[in-house]
Parts: C-alpha cells; sequence; structure tokens
C-alpha cells in the first residue's frame, strides 16, 4: 500500500500525524504499508512557489492513495487566486480525476448530545453524500472578473455537466444505495438551472439500470431543509459539485462536529484522495485542541474504498467508537462529564483501542 500523505496547512500536520500513528501502528501488526510526505497548499507554496508542486504530482501519481490534512491559512489570502493554497486543492482532485466524493454523515450514539438538534431526530442517523467533484461551476470556463462596456465590472462563473459526467457519477450513488437501504434522493435546482435540468433527466435515465432502488428527486434549498427538519428520511443524497459542498458541511453539524465526518475522492477504479470535511482552523492550529477522528476514520475509508480491506476499515472504526465509549473528547464534541483531551492524547487513545 503506497500511500502519499499530504500534511498541508494549520491543524493539517496535526491530524495527519495521528492518524499516520494508526497506519504505523497497522503497518507494526505486518500490514505492507510504504508512506511518502509531499507538500499541498500554502506549505507547497513555501517550498516550491506553486500550492500544487510539480513533485506531489508526481507522488500522487505513482500512489495508491493519497492521505492530505487541509489546505489555507490567513498568510495566503493575498496571494494572487492561482496561487492561493484552494487551487492544489482543487488541482490534485482533477489530477486524479477524483470524480466521485464520498461524505458519511453519522451520528454516533455517544455523541447524539452532542448535535444541535433534538436527539430523537439525529439518533440513529446514517446518511452517505455523494458529491460530484471535478465539474461543474466549480471548474466551468469561461470564468473570470470583467469591464462591462458601460464600466462597470462584473464576476462571473460557468456551470456546466456533461452527460457522462452526470451518468458516472450517478452509477456510483446507485451502486451505494444498492449495498445500503436502496434509497437515493438527487438533488438539484431544476426548477430555474438547465444544467440542473439535465442533471435529473440523465439521472432518471440511469435509474432504469437500477430498478431495486427507489429514486427521487428534490430541489436544494428543499433539501437544506429537510436535513434540519427530518435527516433520517435521506440514505444516500446525489449532487453536484456546489450543492454537495454546502450540503456537505450542513449534514457535518447533524452528528455534533465536522470534526468527525471523513470522506473519500474516489477515481473510476477506486485510487482515491482521503481527507476530512473541515478546512485547515488556523485559528486553533498548533494548540493541540484539534480533532483528528474525522481524518483517523478517513484512513478507514481509505482501506474499504481503495485497498478492499473491510476487516481493517471496521477495526479503525471500532477503535474510534471504543475511545468515544471510554467518555474521551476533544474540545469540539465535548460535554459536561467527558474526560477533554487533546490532538495527541485522542491519536494515542485510538491507537491504543487499536
Amino acid at each position: 500500500m503506497k500511500i502519499a500523505v499530504l500534511p498541508g496547512d494549520g491543524i493539517g500536520t496535526e491530524i495527519v500525524a495521528q492518524a499516520v500513528k494508526v497506519l504505523e501502528a497497522l503497518r507494526s501488526d505486518g500490514l505492507k504499508i510504504e508512506l511518502e510526505y509531499a507538500h499541498i497548499g500554502g506549505a507547497g507554496y513555501d517550498a516550491a512557489g506553486d500550492p500544487f508542486p510539480a513533485a506531489t504530482e508526481k507522488l500522487v501519481l505513482a500512489s495508491d492513495a493519497a492521505l492530505l490534512g487541509a489546505v489555507g491559512g490567513y498568510q495566503y489570502d493575498t496571494l494572487p487566486r492561482e496561487l492561493r493554497p484552494e487551487k492544489g486543492l482543487l488541482r490534485i482532485r482533477k489530477t486524479l480525476n477524483a470524480f466521485a466524493n464520498l461524505r458519511p454523515a453519522m451520528v454516533y450514539p455517544e455523541l447524539v448530545n452532542a448535535s444541535s438538534l433534538k436527539p430523537e431526530l439525529v439518533s440513529g442517523l446514517d446518511i452517505m453524500i455523494l458529491r460530484e467533484l471535478t465539474g461543474d461551476i466549480y471548474f466551468g470556463q469561461p470564468r473570470g472578473i470583467r469591464t462591462l462596456e458601460n464600466g462597470e465590472r462584473q464576476g462571473f462563473d460557468t456551470m456546466h455537466y456533461s452527460e457522462s459526467e452526470i451518468r458516472r457519477v450517478a452509477h456510483v450513488g446507485f451502486q451505494i444505495a444498492m449495498k445500503r437501504n436502496k434509497k437515493m434522493c438527487s438533488v438539484d435546482k431544476a426548477n430555474v438551472l438547465d444544467t440542473s435540468m439535465f442533471w435529473r433527466e440523465i439521472v432518471t435515465d440511469v435509474a432504469k439500470e437500477y430498478p431495486l432502488v427507489e429514486l427521487s428527486h428534490m430541489y436544494v434549498d428543499n433539501a437544506a431543509m429537510q436535513l434540519v427538519r427530518a435527516p433520517k428520511q435521506f440514505d444516500v443524497i446525489l449532487t453536484g459539485n456546489i450543492f454537495g459542498d454546502i450540503l456537505s458541511d450542513e449534514a457535518s453539524m447533524l452528528t455534533g462536529s465536522i470534526g468527525m465526518l471523513p470522506s473519500a475522492s474516489l477515481d473510476a477504479n477506486n485510487k482515491g484522495l482521503y481527507e476530512p470535511c473541515h478546512g485547515s482552523a488556523p485559528d486553533i492550529a498548533g494548540k493541540d485542541i484539534a480533532n483528528p477522528l474525522a481524518t483517523i476514520l478517513s484512513v478507514a475509508m481509505m482501506m474499504r474504498y481503495t485497498f478492499a480491506r473491510e476487516d481493517i476499515a471496521q477495526r479503525i472504526e471500532a477503535a474510534v467508537r471504543k475511545v468515544l465509549q471510554q467518555g474521551l473528547r476533544t474540545g469540539d464534541i465535548y460535554e459536561p462529564g467527558m474526560q477533554k483531551i487533546g490532538t495527541i492524547a485522542m491519536g494515542d487513545a485510538v491507537v491504543a483501542a487499536l
């Protein structure tokens, strides 16, 4: 298992270090794991003047999977857009053709009270959000800022999807649904956007190949409302890049903390980029208070999807569950009566439970 390790910026270095502890524990158990480090985001700019340096690109292409911390920092906000850390993130996704972004949102019984919603609304929650990751308005051309004939400045972006892009991610969604509760909700804005009208048409056509899956459609504004009104109505949510970005972050708060949400971004062959759903949180970087569990759970997803080792994935997830049962909490999921610990101690606790 050749894994590219990309700590990135902010808390990325801290949380990745804890996930690496888990990988090293598995390696000491006899799993053949090879780790190699590289820079991305602001760290890539600092090291090579590029948020996605050529050396990093070469490494991730030669690896079986990549583990990413997070990118971004206040000190990079004044850089030209093409040199900002977030561009490195978009470029690695495009380079790997990692079009299928899996973002599970589940509520551990131990964290029901950490959710901002009533316990009865989130107890037992288990949603899989599938976000198309390499198309849509984030990548559409033309884009930019221009001056109109009347002298007024205008910003513009282009939203579009090709039929093949929609079909391939729809197939992934239906295949995931077949392994779960055979329900999938496709989220769009077909009442306003031509792109969404086309999305709905293609998803409906692909559904004919999966007669056992119950397909529904929902406008994104309603989906945002339903996620906080009755989230357990959902099983698999399929949606485009920009809607998926927003809805998956909203769903993270149902679980109690975005620090609990892992993700996998896969290509057609299940080669993947694995990262927590949260950002680099520069305001808490270096303070040993970040929650590393989303990153550790991303390693579990790596074992499940890229390496087809369901046994190891479940072992990691069971270790995380055991730590929560022991009452250990980082600050973001802390509640009175629990034991508050830091990033490093949480990583050590998971390894001990492993």
